[in-house]
């Protein structure tokens, strides 16, 4: 696809009907502002594209897609105003408002924000050995990526704020029992699996697909834009808090935080 842009973290190509959008920073997949505006620019490409009726995002390497890097960095991201909102959270709006079917290809851990790029798209295939992880609190943070929103509108309130307070890691087995991911096939098959499933909604009509999706999803766009504002606001306070910086320094090290509430 020459009109779709490909970049050194972001691969774009088609097969039938399906665009292929393949996450290129293995083996973790660290995301930052620019790999997700990659990962944007690309899906808003594809939606100019009639003959793309279906798009499956996966990746290389061990991850899904492991957040963001905090171990490799200052923890301190750059200062913005108390009300700013994240700019990589602008570029995650721009994915949710895709208006063509998506489907995440999970075959590795979908930790922080790499679990709300998977709950970006409209489907997971997954497997045993995928991990998923909202560690937000863990880490000392309210959680971002609009998973605020994303998580309870999937698993339920109940399922959410479990998930949430504790930032337990569960398997790809029990993200398809509690609704979190949908299909669970052998680790080699992830990908194949859901470009399987990409062509099967590409069988239906296009136009009626998108009309139906449309409305289903009525109102998602202004809520997530609505979830990733709060989220900035009790984030920006957090990112100054000591106990962020314990959590950041204890998943460097390896080990349990030891938080002081302030």
């Amino acid at each position: 696809m020459n009109d779709t842009p490909s970049t050194p973290a972001v691969g774009v190509h088609k097969q039938g009907h399906v665009a292929i959008v393949e996450i290129r920073r293995p083996p973790h997949n660290y995301f930052d502002a620019a790999m997700i505006q990659g990962i944007a620019d690309a899906f808003e490409a594809l939606e100019g594209d009639a003959a793309c009726r279906a798009i499956v995002l996966c990746s290389q390497g061990t991850a899904f897609c492991a957040g963001a890097n905090f171990a490799t960095r200052d923890a301190a991201p750059p200062q913005r105003s108390p009300r700013a909102v994240n700019p990589l959270y602008f570029e995650a709006i721009r994915l949710v408002a895709c208006t063509k079917p998506v489907i995440a290809a999970v075959h590795g851990p979908a930790i922080g924000g790499g679990l709300g790029l998977a709950l970006a798209a409209d489907f997971r295939v997954t497997c045993a050995e995928a991990r998923f992880s909202a560690n937000f609190n863990r880490l000392g943070i309210h959680p971002g990526f609009g998973l605020s929103y994303m998580l309870p509108r999937l698993v339920g309130q109940q399922q959410a704020s479990l998930l949430f307070y504790t930032g337990r890691r569960i398997a790809g087995e029990e993200a398809v029992r509690i609704g979190l991911a949908d299909q669970l096939v052998p680790q080699p098959e992830v990908r194949s699996k859901a470009i399987e499933l990409a062509e099967e909604i590409a069988a239906s009509s296009p136009v009626a697909v998108q009309s139906t999706r449309s409305t289903l999803r009525a109102g998602l766009v202004e809520q997530f834009r609505l979830a990733v504002a709060r989220e900035s606001i009790e984030q920006n306070i957090h990112f100054e808090t000591e106990d962020f910086q314990e959590g950041v320094r204890a998943m460097s090290e390896r080990r349990m935080p030891r938080f002081k509430g302030h």
